[in-house]
């Protein structure tokens, strides 16, 4: 049984930092592009931020310069930093991975349960 195990939310400040974690676990064959998506009250699921195996990143303009994605292949995890937090980054985060289940199989995406992330102003 594939998951995706996020943590790292919480409640902070305007100005703040957090850093989330996402772990992929159980068995598969290879991992694809990973990523970080939000969802606000009333709003779409929107990208945040993905990263190829290689190490190559996307961002939305909206956390350009504030949010940072790496990832650890030896670890099957992602991790998004967070700084200089705004009220309008609160939302739940989700992440998002690329599987591959069988040796010579497609990837196929899988979502972690969601991690709330709440900043103050």
């Amino acid at each position: 049984q594939v998951q995706l195990v996020e943590s790292g939310g919480g409640l902070v400040q305007a100005g703040g930092s957090l850093r989330l974690s996402c772990a992929a676990s159980g068995s598969f064959f290879g991992i694809g592009a990973m990523g970080w998506y939000r969802q606000a009250p009333g709003k779409q699921r929107e990208l945040v931020a993905s990263i190829t195996p290689g190490g190559s990143a996307n961002y939305a303009n909206s956390v350009q310069g504030r949010f940072t994605i790496s990832r650890d292949n030896a670890k099957n995890t992602v991790y998004l930093q967070m700084n200089s937090l705004k009220p309008e980054d609160t939302a739940v985060y989700y992440c998002n991975a690329d599987l591959r289940l069988s040796l010579y199989g497609a990837y196929v995406g899988y979502w972690g349960q969601g991690t709330q992330v709440t900043v103050s102003s």
